[in-house]
């Protein structure tokens, strides 16, 4: 059961995670994906390493679940930290925020193979109002309809994947394991897996200021704090409902976007966003049914 408490953390968590689209939209065009991204996840490493030593036993749940904590971090954090970061070099932060609202539909879809859940019309009607929603949400940006155009849409679906599978992994293969171990070790495998990447890529210009503030703001607040939040919720309420957060990241990510970026909300975002939300409500009432 959902209580208020968890309604609270649901909302500021999707404050934080709405805001990670607009410091993305600043920093990434000076650093890169793999920059940013690497910094995003080893900074925050660093802020939770003390606390998970302050956990007893912590470093040893971590040694004992290594694997499972690494292949989860991959597909929750660097593979669609990345795959975002990358889209948001041409999309605008309240467009990513709204299609990253696919992420209910996608963990939904993933309970299918993953659970054997078969595939009623009423989950088809539902995938079909997402997917329309991505057309209408990618065809409304005033834009040709082409691989330039489509290729950033389609990351955010690949990154949206991710999240989806990886959710069900998280409580499938970490029951019980603390969310400050998962959190940590999952973020930890991650910035090691870019460093390479990272550090082969480096910008040749020194960051500005705004950008390194960004970067902060985004491994402290988006990432360290969201992602122990994140992980409390998975073991608490589950992988479909703490996913259901991002119901409400299109909306905080679309208004930071239009109150600190001076983006535009379209027509087309609001018409797209309405049908995804719609697709993800419908398939995840016939999941609860």
């Amino acid at each position: 059961m959902t209580t208020p408490r968890d309604w609270l953390w649901l909302l500021l968590l999707a404050a934080m995670w709405g805001a990670s689209f607009l410091f993305m939209r600043v920093a990434v065009p000076v650093l890169g994906p793999f920059p940013l991204i690497a910094l995003r996840l080893g900074v925050a490493t660093l802020a939770l390493l003390p606390l998970l030593g302050w956990l007893p036993g912590g470093f040893a749940l971590w040694r004992q679940h290594w694997r499972a904590i690494a292949v989860v971090g991959v597909f929750l954090s660097a593979l669609p930290f990345c795959l975002i970061a990358w889209a948001t070099l041409t999309l605008p932060a309240g467009v990513a925020s709204v299609l990253n609202a696919t992420t209910p539909l996608m963990t939904a879809l993933w309970a299918m193979p993953l659970a054997g859940e078969a595939m009623t019309r009423q989950r088809a009607a539902g995938l079909a109002l997402g997917l329309a929603g991505v057309l209408v949400l990618t065809l409304g940006r005033g834009a040709a309809f082409g691989l330039d155009s489509a290729l950033p849409v389609l990351a955010m679906l690949a990154a949206t994947a991710c999240y989806g599978w990886s959710g069900h992994m998280a409580k499938r293969w970490l029951p019980g394991l603390p969310p400050l171990v998962t959190a940590t070790g999952s973020l930890a495998s991650g910035a090691i897996l870019l460093l390479p990447l990272a550090l082969w890529t480096w910008p040749s210009q020194m960051p500005t200021a705004t950008v390194w503030g960004a970067v902060l703001l985004l491994a402290l607040a988006c990432t360290a704090f969201a992602y122990v939040i994140f992980y409390r919720l998975i073991e608490k309420l589950g992988a479909i409902r703490a996913s259901s957060v991002t119901y409400l990241v299109p909306v905080f990510g679309v208004l930071w976007g239009a109150l600190w970026l001076g983006e535009a909300v379209s027509a087309a975002m609001l018409a797209g966003g309405v049908l995804i939300l719609a697709g993800v409500l419908l398939l995840g009432w016939q999941r609860r049914g």
